[in-house]
C-alpha cells in the first residue's frame, strides 16, 4: 500500500471521562478498517481527550468518518472532529535537534504557560510535548509543567536556562533545562 492510495485524518474525541471512550473509540475504527498510526489520550480535569492519526485505503471521507461516530458521540456526550491530512503531514518526522526537557515549578497563577512558550516560540523552539497539572495540598497547591522542546541548530540548553532567567523571577517559579537522549523505539 503506497502513501497515495490511503488517506489520512486527525480524529479527535473529547468528552467527560468515563468507561468505555477508548473501546467505542477504536470499536468504530476497527469496523471501519482503519489504522491507527499514532495517537495520545489523556485526562485533564474531567474530561477525557483523544487525538489519533488514522489512515484508510482509499476511497473514503471525512464524513463517512464522522458520521460512524454520530451515535457514540451523543450517547457518551462526545465531541468528535477530523481534519484531512496530506501525505506529507501524516508522516512521522523526528524532531530536528537538541531535545531538552524543561520543568517549571511554582504557586498556581495566570500567565506562566503562556510567558514560557512564548520565549520559546520567539526563538523557534519547537514544542513536541507539554503537560501542566496542579499537585500539593488543597491549600497549597503547586502548579508543574513539563515542556519537551527541540532546539534549532545554534541554541544550547544553557541558553534555553538563561533566556528564561528573567520569567523565573518575575513569576517566581523554578525552572529547570536538561538534555535528554531520545529514545529510538
Amino acid at each position: 500500500m503506497t502513501k497515495d492510495s490511503v488517506v489520512h485524518f486527525a480524529l479527535s474525541v473529547v468528552g467527560k471521562d468515563r468507561p468505555g471512550i477508548v473501546a467505542g473509540t477504536t470499536g468504530i475504527l476497527y469496523r471501519l478498517g482503519c489504522n491507527i498510526e499514532d495517537s495520545s489520550s489523556t485526562m485533564l480535569g474531567g474530561e477525557f481527550a483523544m487525538i489519533l492519526i488514522i489512515s484508510h485505503p482509499k476511497p473514503f471521507t471525512k464524513s463517512r468518518l464522522l458520521e460512524e461516530f454520530r451515535v457514540l458521540g451523543e450517547d457518551m456526550g462526545l465531541t468528535v472532529s477530523a481534519r484531512t491530512m496530506t501525505p506529507d503531514e501524516a508522516e512521522y518526522r523526528a524532531p530536528e535537534g537538541e531535545i531538552c526537557m524543561l520543568s517549571v515549578y511554582g504557586s498556581d497563577k495566570p500567565g506562566i504557560v503562556y510567558r514560557v512558550t512564548k520565549e520559546l516560540a520567539e526563538r523557534s523552539i519547537n514544542i513536541t510535548d507539554l503537560n501542566t497539572k496542579l499537585v500539593g495540598k488543597k491549600g497549597e497547591p503547586v502548579y508543574v509543567m513539563m515542556i519537551e522542546a527541540a532546539l534549532p541548530e545554534g541554541i544550547s540548553v544553557d541558553q534555553v536556562s538563561a533566556m528564561l532567567e528573567e520569567i523565573r523571577k518575575e513569576l517566581n517559579v523554578e525552572i529547570s533545562v536538561r538534555s535528554i537522549t531520545p529514545v529510538s523505539l
